[in-house]
């Protein structure tokens, strides 16, 4: 009889269905395309997507490219990130274990002599013992089962959460590698002005001791010298303190980093496909971790709803016991119990309805962020869209501001050596000149950081 009660339970167990609401995608609004995408070449196609290259053919300067293997394999986040899963996939073993029956032996001998204030009275004694007990706490309305279904989305998010790291990374590398060659770039400058000034004031010193030209020229020549040679150690700082930040993302202590191609030599498209928005859904990690994060709440709730049901649980124990090792395996010695127990709550003071309602609030809380997440994502590609084609255009038009102002240089020059003109329209002419090439430099980085927020919010980098 009893074996067939146990049966029947385990019948019923396998049967029984998990309280709680099951998962199902919320409904969340698309747009059909992204605000600020380009028009779709005839030859391309709707889906084609940046981010579904991987970095090293999007980056394909070969000592960047260097520098985020390095990261990816040395950067502490992602390091991080990788025990952060080996914690929630232990977390998922702990909370299946609960499914599982919890089976203990163990064995026992005392001796013990028994005084007496007379001799003839002592006695020794002997027990020895062996055996084991079983505890099972049927998972019959699924309280486990949804726990473990939590948590296995937990251990999902955790990755999806890794993931998100490397796509960050990845992008803060190029980034800042970018930024580096930028400063690079404008030092050059500076040194090149620097040295063309050094020249220009030793003519007009000349000039000025031979009675051709006046102290003023020479004074405002010093300017020029001045003004190229004042930004050239702040320059030095930034590039020390950008190779610094740039060794830390690759996992080192602070020092120097090895160069590649040149700012301008940095290939990249003039347009760039962002393919669906649909896909977006799929491809970015921080939504499918937020989606993940939403089940494990959602599972939350029939765990939470299961306290209102009868607990199940069964008890078993088994095993010999004699006062002699010898007939300690005999018929006689051994012993055995069965029995279970049902529990059913009739009064906790509300706590367990506020504890669905808790769950609920949680499931609710995560959905929001979700759908905020999303939202967030669309924004963050049409704004990086944007930014690529105004970059880009701006860009253009500060090169020809910069041949302008070259060209407005160089006519000035020569009408001041051939006495049509003063030094303060050389001035004027190295100061703007100066400031272009300056200029142009942070236009070409902006496009090239706005190039990677837009593979950045598309998605794209976490592919291996």
């Amino acid at each position: 009889m009893t074996k067939l009660t146990a049966l029947l339970l385990v019948v019923l167990l396998s049967a029984s269905c998990a309280v709680g609401p099951n998962y199902k995608r919320p409904g969340v609004t698309v747009p059909g395309t992204y605000r600020g995408a380009a028009p779709q070449d005839a030859t391309q196609s709707a889906a084609e997507s940046l981010a579904d290259q991987k970095w090293w053919d999007v980056f394909q300067d070969k000592q960047l490219q260097d520098l985020i293997r390095t990261a990816l394999q040395q950067n502490y986040d992602v390091r991080i990130a990788a025990t952060r899963i080996l914690q929630a996939q232990a977390q998922l073993g702990i909370t299946r274990a609960n499914q599982s029956p919890s089976i203990g032996a163990g064995t026992q001998a005392v001796d013990q002599r028994i005084p007496n204030t007379k001799p003839s009275h002592q006695y020794d004694t002997s027990a020895n013992q062996l055996g084991f007990a079983l505890s099972w706490d049927l998972d019959f309305w699924g309280k486990y089962r949804r726990a473990t279904e939590s948590a296995q989305a937990s251990l999902l998010a955790t990755e999806w959460a890794r993931k998100a790291v490397l796509n960050t990374l990845v992008s803060d590398v190029a980034t800042a590698y970018f930024q580096l060659r930028a400063l690079d770039l404008q030092l050059e400058i500076s040194r090149r002005t620097l040295a063309s000034r050094q020249d220009s004031l030793q003519l007009t010193q000349k000039l000025a001791n031979g009675g051709a030209s006046s102290m003023l020229d020479v004074r405002q020549a010093e300017q020029l010298v001045f003004t190229a040679a004042e930004i050239i150690p702040d320059l030095e700082r930034r590039i020390e303190q950008q190779e610094n930040l740039l060794s830390t993302l690759l996992g080192n202590n602070p020092g120097p980093i090895v160069r590649g191609q040149k700012l301008t030599e940095q290939p990249h498209a003039p347009e760039v496909p962002a393919g669906l928005p649909s896909s977006l859904l799929e491809r970015r990690p921080d939504i499918r971790g937020a989606e993940a994060q939403l089940i494990a709440a959602n599972a939350q709730i029939g765990v939470a709803k299961a306290a209102y049901f009868p607990q199940i649980s069964l008890t078993g124990a088994g095993g010999f016991q004699s006062s002699a090792l010898s007939s300690l395996f005999t018929g006689p010695a051994g012993m055995w119990n069965f029995g279970g127990s049902l529990v059913q709550p009739v009064f906790t003071g509300g706590r367990i309805r506020s504890g669905v309602k808790l769950a609920e609030a949680r499931q609710q809380e995560a959905l929001l962020t979700y759908q905020k997440t999303i939202q967030q994502a669309f924004l963050g590609v049409s704004n990086s869209l944007v930014e690529y084609r105004r970059d880009m255009e701006f860009r253009k038009q500060q090169q020809q501001l910069a041949l302008a102002a070259q060209g407005a240089a160089q006519l000035s020059e020569m009408r001041y050596r051939g006495g049509a003109a003063s030094y303060l329209e050389v001035l004027t002419s190295e100061t703007n000149y100066f400031a272009a090439e300056l200029g142009l430099a942070q236009a070409q980085l902006n496009e090239l950081t706005a190039l990677v927020g837009i593979y950045r919010n598309l998605g794209g980098g976490w592919q291996q």
